[in-house]
């Protein structure tokens, strides 16, 4: 399978020691159809170098914030302030924890009040929570599909390139009735960059793509453990109630 790209090597190596051999010589000697190609992959690999930029300080921030939510909140909750609780939420717009309780306590709120079935309010606020955690799980993830698009797909664009190379390649040697260096230079040297482009690009996606699903279930974890803590409040607050 590989055979053509290490054949294709051994003829660019010696390619380089000839004068005039950099990156503008390589871009004039490619064709229409492998420039189209090199155009597209750097496309790609700009979009997904701000999918990674922009959900790393979307991670790092929803954590920051999280951290100093989650004993604030916590605070309030145990001294009974559902408001202040509420309030103090919607000082963290960028923690994933906070988007989700705020649901919880508001519905837990509004149905306390309004509703005249016992523990209506509990389903009500279990609700809530489960629509809050898919909305923020897809905010979480958005853009992260595309990487794993550009990760698997970036190689194949390279090899389509590789092909057209190679093509090119053997056109030369048609042209030329010969099969020197001469010949075949330009079609090598198309299938080579186009091919390390590809891998350029598609090599990290696939590993920001993993590190990032990763990240994705572990703050699903966290808004699962928080949803749970929050109804097992809610319960006794009820059951207190009830007492009285």
């Amino acid at each position: 399978m590989f055979a053509h790209v290490y054949f294709a090597l051994f003829y660019l190596l010696q390619e380089a020691e000839a004068p005039g051999f950099d990156v503008q010589h390589l871009w004039i000697q490619m064709g229409p159809l492998a420039k189209a190609v090199v155009i597209l992959m750097f496309i790609m690999s700009a979009y997904s170098i701000g999918v990674m930029i922009d959900r790393l300080l979307a991670y790092s921030a929803a954590r920051k914030q999280s951290r100093q939510f989650a004993p604030a909140v916590a605070g309030a909750l145990r001294e009974g302030k559902l408001e202040e609780a509420v309030k103090i939420a919607d000082r963290y717009k960028k923690s994933h924890l906070a988007k989700v309780v705020v649901a919880g306590l508001q519905e837990f709120q509004a149905h306390q009040i309004s509703s005249e079935i016992p523990g209506e309010e509990i389903e009500a606020s279990k609700r809530a929570l489960d629509r809050a955690e898919a909305i923020v799980h897809a905010e979480l993830k958005r853009g992260v599909s595309g990487l794993a698009t550009i990760g698997s797909t970036a190689p194949f664009v390279g090899l389509f390139g590789t092909v057209v190379g190679i093509i090119n390649a053997f056109r030369g040697i048609s042209t030329q009735k010969a099969a020197g260096l001469g010949a075949v230079a330009g079609g090598i040297s198309e299938a080579l960059v186009t091919t390390a482009i590809g891998l350029f690009v598609a090599i990290p996606a696939v590993w920001m793509y993993n590190y990032f699903t990763n990240k994705i279930e572990a703050f699903d974890v966290e808004m699962g453990n928080s949803s749970s803590e929050l109804i097992d409040y809610f319960l006794k607050r009820s059951q207190q109630g009830a007492r009285k």
